[in-house]
């Protein structure tokens, strides 16, 4: 088991954009998709939530996201995601983050997206995404881009520990 540390908001990691992966069937990728997938599952035993990690969030500033979401997807990995089409219409929501587990913050996102992506066999592939997976896309590619779910706080207000959430917001 290849569990990574998890890197905490405040590392200037975070906010580096990540490189194009340029061989998806190498080993160093294979390693790197491991690593994900064991650190992901890690935290999620450990705090009971979690649905992806993006490489950056390890330390690995390469353009790959492993999820585990299980209501709709179609892949558990992605290689150089990219949103190709968003919808106009928004939605509004608490957003979480490994990097910051004990703080939401309300952003608001595309209702529906495209994003087209390789699999680790290099094959080009692509999801249509609707709500929940939308949001968690838009989070994750975000990642791989340097961006985070601070950064897209809807204003001032929208911010809360996750114990005062459960307390205010949760309905």
């Amino acid at each position: 088991m290849a569990v990574k540390e998890i890197l905490r908001l405040g590392n200037p990691g975070l906010w580096k954009v990540c490189e194009t992966i340029k061989s998806p069937d190498s080993a160093e990728t294979r390693q790197i998709i491991l690593d994900l997938k064991d650190t992901l599952e890690d935290f999620k035993e450990k705090n009971s939530f979690g649905r992806a990690i993006a490489a950056p969030q390890i330390g690995v500033l390469k353009r790959i996201i492993f999820i585990d979401f299980p209501k709709e997807i179609i892949s558990r990995l992605m290689i150089n995601p990219k949103i190709v089409w968003r919808s106009l219409e928004k939605i509004q929501l608490w957003d979480d983050c490994f990097s910051f587990p004990d703080l939401l913050v309300k952003v608001e996102r595309a209702k529906e997206i495209k994003v087209e992506y390789l699999s680790s066999d290099g094959e080009n592939c692509s999801v249509s995404a609707k709500g929940d997976l939308s949001e968690l896309l838009q989070h994750e590619i975000d990642h791989l881009d340097g961006i985070l779910a601070v950064q897209r706080a809807i204003d001032g207000k929208s911010f809360a520990f996750r114990n005062e959430w459960e307390k205010f917001w949760k309905n």
